[in-house]
C-alpha cells in the first residue's frame, strides 16, 4: 500500500490554491465548455481547430483540478507565527551572512510557494535542504550546480 505523503504549506498559500481551485471550477471548466460546444455547432469535428484546442484545454483544467485536489486533500498548514525557537524549520524566516558576509533573508515554504524573487525557497531546495534542522551560528555548506555557496545563520525568525 502507498503512503501518501503530506504536502506543507503555509496559511496563505492554501488559501491560494482553494482560489486557484474554485476559479478552475467556477469560470475556466465552465467558459471552456461552453467554447466546445459553440465550436461543435460549426460542424465537422475533424478539421474544427477551434474544437480541437478547447478539448486540449478542458483536459488541462481537469489534470490541474485532479492536482489541486489531491494537494489539498494531503495538505499539512502550518504557520509560523504558532512556532518559535532558534532552530530553521518550516515556515520560519532565516536571516543568513553569505561568503562575502552580505546579509540575504529566505522565508522556508512548500514547493508551490517558492519564490525567489520574494526571498521564499522550497523547503526541497538545496539551500533549504541545507538549512532545516540548523541553528543560530551554523555554518551551512550548499551544493550548487553554480558551485557550492557558503552561509552562516545570523537569525531565525517566525513571521
Amino acid at each position: 500500500m502507498a503512503t501518501m505523503e503530506k504536502v506543507p504549506m503555509l496559511p496563505t498559500g492554501h488559501a491560494a490554491l482553494i482560489v486557484q481551485l474554485r476559479n478552475l471550477k467556477e469560470v475556466e471548466r465552465p467558459a471552456v465548455v461552453e467554447a466546445i460546444e459553440e465550436a461543435r455547432a460549426h460542424g465537422d469535428l475533424s478539421e474544427n481547430a477551434e474544437y480541437h484546442a478547447a478539448k486540449e484545454r478542458q483536459g488541462q483544467i481537469e489534470a490541474q483540478v485532479i492536482e489541486l485536489e489531491d494537494m489539498l486533500a494531503r495538505a499539512i498548514v502550518i504557520d509560523p507565527k504558532t512556532l518559535s525557537g532558534d532552530k530553521a524549520v518550516f515556515g520560519a524566516t532565516v536571516h543568513l551572512l553569505d561568503e562575502d558576509d552580505k546579509p540575504v533573508t529566505y522565508q522556508i515554504v512548500g514547493q508551490h510557494e517558492a519564490d525567489v524573487k520574494a526571498s521564499r525557497i522550497s523547503f526541497s531546495s538545496p539551500l533549504g535542504k541545507a538549512l532545516i534542522g540548523r541553528r543560530i551560528g551554523d555554518e551551512v555548506e550548499v551544493h550548487t550546480p553554480s558551485g557550492d555557496k557558503y552561509y552562516a545563520i545570523e537569525r531565525v525568525e517566525f513571521i
